[in-house]
């Protein structure tokens, strides 16, 4: 089965190193297509909770994918969020087609893209990091059980259900910060003149358009590889949600050369000379 050609796919909150992570389900997604440009909306690796006992070789062939996608052509842009916030210090470092950024802006069709991760809205992982360390700590335990309870709710035949996503819809407080969290970046975007604000952060993928007085915005988020298993994707002139629930097309199959390619080739093929040009808008006619 031959891959969608696609302009930008937009992936966040992945959470490599957590148990949670459906690593095997990404890498399908990413062998399935061939984009221009790659957008990893931050979390991708999850620092606060990694450990050496705990990186398997699915979550390493993720890496490697991204690796191959750049060595073979795609512009790939880490940006960094809160749970890899050690990246920062490598800002502005590019490495080929591989790009480390703490923000993003590109030109899409004459109309401009602002990216970035999200967690500049969240004042308790600003102020308090411990705290929200903590609490990504619970989370993440609740992923966990969420898994086993779905494995045994397709075991008998049912549907799946997500345990985090019926607690915070539940809670008013947290419906609260999702419209604040979207309205803070809508506002923000059309002060500085975007047409669109991509984000991920709070797991919530959503597609919408914004209007207010200053003007209008739509405003995008990437969900998460946790529970949602969802990316946005730029073609046609036009962003939608992909779900991979409800990808009836899916390849089942990685690459073949992931299993051939040391990581040292997979690195070496994309430092290759190129032309030095600004990264601070990239545009796409």
């Amino acid at each position: 089965m031959k891959k969608r050609k696609i302009d930008i796919a937009v992936v966040s909150d992945v959470h490599l190193g957590t148990l949670g992570c459906h690593a095997d389900e990404l890498l399908s997604y990413l062998s399935s297509i061939n984009p221009k440009k790659l957008v990893l909306n931050g979390d991708i690796v999850d620092v606060w909770q990694f450990s050496k006992r705990y990186f398997p070789a699915s979550h390493m062939k993720v890496l490697r994918k991204i690796i191959s996608m750049a060595s073979k052509g795609t512009e790939v842009f880490y940006i960094t969020g809160n749970h890899d916030e050690l990246l920062r210090k490598f800002s502005g470092t590019s490495m080929g087609n591989l790009h480390v950024v703490d923000k993003l802006v590109l030109s899409l069709h004459g109309k401009k893209a602002w990216f970035f991760h999200g967690d500049i809205f969240d004042l308790p992982i600003q102020n308090a990091k411990w705290l929200a360390k903590l609490g990504s700590y619970g989370y993440h335990l609740l992923i966990l059980l969420n898994k086993w309870t779905n494995w045994m709710l397709l075991k008998l035949g049912k549907e799946r259900y997500s345990l985090s996503r019926k607690i915070e819809t539940s809670g008013q407080r947290a419906e609260k910060y999702a419209i604040d969290f979207e309205e803070s970046g809508v506002r923000m975007a059309i002060e500085h003149g975007y047409d669109y604000v991509v984000c991920g952060h709070i797991h919530r993928p959503k597609k919408e358009i914004h209007t207010m007085k200053k003007g209008s915005c739509t405003y995008l988020n990437s969900g998460d590889w946790l529970e949602s298993l969802t990316a946005l994707e730029y073609s046609f002139k036009r962003w939608k949600i992909y779900r991979y629930n409800q990808d009836k097309l899916l390849p089942f199959f990685v690459d073949e050369e992931l299993k051939e390619m040391d990581i040292n080739e997979l690195i070496a093929s994309i430092s290759s000379p190129l032309e030095k040009k600004s990264r601070d808008k990239e545009s796409i006619d």
